[in-house]
């Protein structure tokens, strides 16, 4: 017989090595891509289009996010899982986060304002309240009757917001700043087109380092995987939790097979499972990391080079996509809530019903696109509630592995929405289309019309630019000595 000996913890971290490669290279590229996507997107899409571009973005981001919602409340209303078992049966793990609601919400405005964009790369700003000593009565006169010592125990306590950085990229911030950088610069016209220019390359350089790591993938992923099915010690738990995790996976089923290709299919009028087949590596790719915004260069590659989404389009929806649209948390969130209510035989009126939906939507918008977000957003949506959060501890440990459906759906909703965006501002992009014949102030007019190989040649003559202009060939001429 073969004698097995059970990994020790270090040799299960070591096997797991290729894969953090993997995870910290696409890890690196998340901020060249955002900086430079969001900034030539913006400006290359004047005010008005890009502000016409960002409306349908948001109306489809909030839609879809609230159907996912009460796709989950439905199913969990009607599957019941928290009905059979009690809180008791459930083996807590981990601590509970410990956030309220207005400051994580406030936290959430204070970050779109970093005070520091070096900072703010690698960065968060996170709050936390800090009591205060209530203040001491002196004792020394004699006329102050034995009552005081029953008010003085009756004091409210006072609070102060202590600020703290805490590591992680603040997306949403950078998203903010390049955004505003963006429009700026588009404004500026021929004073402006360098930095544009500057970016365009930069992100263009981007998309190749990209490519490099695409070769490297299929490995990464499977040392990930391998490392995280060594990991997990009891598999116990998810015979107990069967019935729970069974009506999140089916929610997110229905939502990434039935409800976005049927907005999809009613909008663009394409096949969406071709769509979704051309999405098949960022979908692996999110399964395997459970993190949207490091799937994003996966997802840039796999919506511009399979599914043909104009790059305008994508460099403007989905980085905002993966920090803003998050169907699958929201989700999540929903089912997590009433199923932890159902443990507790907490009877739920309509109106919390639609607390919770409200919070998960508003919480799914909140989490930034790192993984385990969704705990400190679970808090959130289980006290606007009044139902204990520490009860959060129940679902930590199916936690990691829903998280890897949900990232996933997240990432599909973005993709899906990038298409149904395009074929929504079709007529602005064909209008800049053709205005961009004459319009030298707009970098990527010639990036659709033109095939590689000319755009090779001709992006030498005048960065980019083919103009028949007689100044531009003039400024051609000048900007060679």
């Amino acid at each position: 017989t073969v004698e097995y000996a059970s990994l020790s913890n270090l040799d299960k971290q070591y096997f797991g090595f290729p894969g953090e490669i993997l995870m910290r290279m696409l890890k690196l590229v998340i901020l060249p891509l955002i900086i430079s996507s969001m900034i030539t997107g913006v400006a290359a899409l004047d005010s008005e289009v890009s502000g016409k571009i960002g409306l349908w973005a948001v109306i489809y981001y909030f839609s879809t996010t609230i159907i996912a919602v009460i796709l989950g409340i439905i199913l969990v209303m009607t599957i019941k899982p928290g009905v059979s078992q009690t809180a008791d049966n459930i083996d807590r793990t981990g601590t509970t986060p410990n956030v309220t609601t207005t400051d994580t919400l406030l936290d959430l405005v204070r970050n779109m304002f970093p005070e520091n964009l070096v900072q703010a790369c690698f960065q968060q700003y996170k709050t936390t309240r800090k009591e205060l000593e209530p203040p001491k009565v002196s004792t020394n006169t004699t006329a102050i009757p034995p009552v005081t010592h029953a008010v003085m125990a009756n004091i409210t306590k006072e609070y102060k917001i202590v600020g703290a950085y805490s590591d992680g990229i603040n997306v949403l911030g950078i998203i903010v700043f390049c955004v505003t950088f963006g429009l700026v610069i588009g404004k500026m016209g021929e004073k402006g087109r360098i930095l544009l220019e500057f970016f365009d390359a930069l992100n263009e350089a981007t998309m190749k380092l990209v490519q490099i790591i695409m070769c490297y993938m299929p490995v990464g992923i499977l040392f990930l995987i391998a490392a995280k099915i060594i990991e997990v010690e009891d598999w116990e738990i998810f015979k107990k939790m069967g019935l729970y995790m069974v009506t999140v996976l089916s929610g997110l089923a229905i939502h990434a097979t039935i409800c976005l290709p049927l907005i999809f299919f009613i909008i663009v009028r394409k096949n969406p499972y071709t769509f979704t087949l051309g999405m098949a590596q960022a979908l692996v790719t999110a399964l395997m990391i459970s993190s949207s915004s490091a799937t994003l260069p996966v997802t840039f590659r796999c919506a511009e080079e399979n599914n043909r989404i104009d790059k305008r389009i994508t460099r403007f929806v989905l980085p905002v996509g993966a920090t803003i649209n998050m169907d699958g948390t929201a989700l999540y969130e929903a089912v997590a809530a009433i199923f932890i209510a159902q443990l507790n035989d907490y009877p739920l009126d309509v109106g919390q019903i639609v607390t919770i939906s409200i919070t998960a939507t508003v919480a799914s918008i909140g989490a930034a696109g790192v993984p385990n977000a969704g705990l400190v957003t679970m808090v959130i949506v289980l006290t606007a509630v009044g139902l204990p959060a520490s009860d959060v501890t129940l679902i930590v440990a199916v936690d990691w592995l829903l998280d890897r459906f949900r990232t996933m759906i997240n990432v599909l909703g973005d993709a899906y929405g990038a298409g149904i965006v395009q074929k929504l501002s079709k007529r602005e992009l064909e209008r800049m289309d053709l205005t961009s014949d004459v319009d030298v102030a707009n970098p990527f007019a010639l990036e659709a019309t033109l095939d590689d190989d000319e755009c090779e040649k001709k992006s030498y003559v005048n960065g980019g630019f083919t103009v028949d202009k007689t100044d531009a060939i003039s400024f051609t001429e000048t900007s060679q000595f």
